[in-house]
């Protein structure tokens, strides 16, 4: 999770957005952080190895406070730029009892990579694709690894599908022209960031770049049938007003009125009511480790 490219917005409502984006997400989180535990010489050996955790670009600590409850024994620390997300951590770890081991840590990235201390486990949320300088940041986090520590970086995956091709207003594949047109607003963004420098995003070869062996990718399922639940239409309510702030005026004449009805929360046809509205996400995780003798 992370805050970069938000522009004048109300720090709660990105703050409650992004934690239920998080929630939605759950499932495929504990599956991931298992995963890690078991790259990790599974429950003895993870215990022994796993001391200092970091979450980098943390946002609300959804899976700041999961890994802290997958690992035990260790301390994790939460590190994002905007207080107002740490604070969501802090209220989050209290509300789990799990404050003694969770705590936060406000750093300006990347500059401030060298502030984060050493960690044996770096998760990363898609947060990297948002430094101008991709292969920098692997660079930086490698460094910041204990040796035989473990890096996860959670980039690439398909992005998530919540519509049928045909919804019944305008063309058919309005989800596809979305898509479409947010990587596109997505490519602009990242051109203009500082140090913006473009690599092929072949993670596992960025991650052997940075010094690190890699150890395996995995794609998690996160699958939720119509009908949804209403945290889940709230979470793609929010998702689908920002878009429409943001490159509604990319869109052609009709694709954005059909995004306008979809945001309309008194329309049977908005996304708050549609009984055939879905969430199917495949998000990848890649994994490296630091050698051991470094």
């Amino acid at each position: 999770m992370n805050t970069h490219h938000t522009g004048d917005i109300d720090r709660d409502a990105l703050g409650a957005q992004l934690e239920r984006e998080a929630e939605l997400h759950t499932p495929f989180l504990e599956k991931a952080a298992r995963w890690l535990r078991e790259l990790m010489g599974g429950d003895d050996g993870a215990d022994l190895a796993v001391g200092r955790v970091l979450d980098a670009g943390s946002g609300p600590g959804v899976a700041t406070c999961l890994l802290a409850r997958t690992f035990p024994h260790a301390d994790v620390v939460a590190v994002d730029q905007d207080p107002a997300l740490l604070e969501r951590v802090r209220l989050r770890a209290a509300k789990q009892r799990l404050s003694a081991r969770v705590s936060v840590q406000r750093a300006d990235l990347p500059g401030e990579f060298d502030a984060l201390g050493p960690a044996d486990l770096i998760w990363t949320s898609r947060f990297v694709h948002h430094l101008g300088d991709q292969q920098a940041a692997l660079d930086a986090l490698s460094a910041t690894l204990r040796p035989g520590g473990t890096l996860a970086v959670v980039e690439s995956g398909l992005p998530p599908r919540f519509l049928p091709r045909d919804i019944g207003m305008g063309r058919p594949g309005f989800q596809a022209r979305l898509d479409a047109v947010v990587e596109d607003h997505f490519a602009s963004l990242r051109a203009e960031l500082p140090g913006s420098t473009r690599v092929v995003e072949d993670w596992p070869a960025m991650m052997a770049r940075a010094g690190l062996v890699p150890t395996g990718s995995r794609t998690f399922l996160t699958d939720l049938p119509a009908p949804l639940e209403l945290s889940a239409r709230e979470h793609l309510h929010s998702h689908l007003s920002r878009l429409l702030e943001r490159i509604g005026d990319r869109l052609d004449a009709e694709d954005r009125a059909v995004l306008e009805r979809l945001v309309d929360g008194d329309a049977c046809t908005g996304i708050l009511w549609r009984p055939d509205a879905f969430y199917l996400a495949a998000t990848t995780v890649h994994t490296a480790r630091a050698c051991a003798g470094r």
